[in-house]
């Protein structure tokens, strides 16, 4: 590959909404600034949708909203963008790497019938433990990280009740799950899936730092219905989990950049001259 940056597009599917997500995400593309280069794609606000034949990396990103619903242009194409990079990895030995984050997770896990979409009871907000499973105690992505690790859940809705069929016709595997609440009846939602080699999403924001967070706890509304929902004390203990490096800032400076590193090494390989 020499000196030649990879190509890498963010799929931004915040629909023009204020968040700290995409500064997060360019924040971690700035320590890989040397290898690759990237380009921001507008999905949801102006159906941008990049060429899967100019791009080795993506990310799609979280958003707000209901993950079933789009406007009947963007979201097709962006189920036709997912379709492009399923069928680039079955007939290419130069493969495809996607991140897929929150909502764009959801999107993919409804897209390939993995399991249903529904919305939650309340909203899941805040700093939470993430669960792997066996599957997940293997699985690259999180190399580097305790079980359970840490990690921002910023959510209205999420991926329950697993097909497991189409599951095990895709070679598609459960990696994590949310923490186990023996005190409610609710199923623990999934967390994130390893739908191929090439192609991985989580339910949570592995992108999020503190000041992402913090900023987010700034504004009134969102501190009060947090101590309405769980209570001064809780509210204290998701403060203290911000500055705990072993918390969210471990899972920020280890997960995407494990993704990241692998889909440069993959792509290097492929590059290496044959020694024979």
């Amino acid at each position: 590959m020499g000196n030649k940056k990879v190509n890498l597009a963010i799929l931004d599917m915040y629909d023009g909404e204020p968040n700290q997500g995409m500064r997060c995400i360019r924040d971690i593309l700035s320590r890989f600034s040397d290898e690759i280069s990237y380009r921001e794609f507008d999905v949801r606000g102006k159906a941008e949708i990049p060429d899967v034949r100019n791009f080795d990396i993506f990310i799609s990103t979280g958003g707000p909203g209901d993950p079933t619903e789009g406007d009947g242009h963007w979201d097709l194409l962006y189920n036709e963008f997912l379709d492009q990079i399923w069928i680039w990895n079955l007939s290419n030995s130069r493969k495809k790497q996607l991140l897929l984050i929150c909502h764009s997770f959801q999107m993919a896990c409804r897209h390939f019938g993995l399991g249903q979409i529904t919305q939650r009871k309340s909203t899941s907000f805040g700093v939470t433990t993430i669960h792997k499973t066996p599957e997940g105690m293997q699985d690259p992505l999180f190399l580097n990280l305790l079980n359970p690790f840490w990690a921002v859940d910023s959510r209205d809705y999420q991926v329950v009740q697993p097909d497991k069929r189409k599951l095990k016709s895709l070679g598609a595997k459960l990696i994590a799950l949310e923490k186990i609440r023996n005190h409610v009846e609710y199923e623990r939602a999934i967390m994130a899936i390893r739908i191929s080699d090439e192609i991985v999403g989580t339910q949570f924001h592995p992108e999020a730092d503190a000041v992402s967070f913090l900023e987010h706890l700034k504004k009134p509304m969102v501190r009060e219905k947090i101590i309405e929902l769980k209570g001064k004390a809780k509210f204290r203990n998701m403060l203290e989990d911000l500055v705990d490096e072993n918390k969210i800032y471990k899972t920020n400076e280890t997960l995407i950049p494990n993704f990241l590193g692998q889909a440069i090494q993959k792509l290097r390989l492929l590059n290496t001259p044959s020694l024979i």
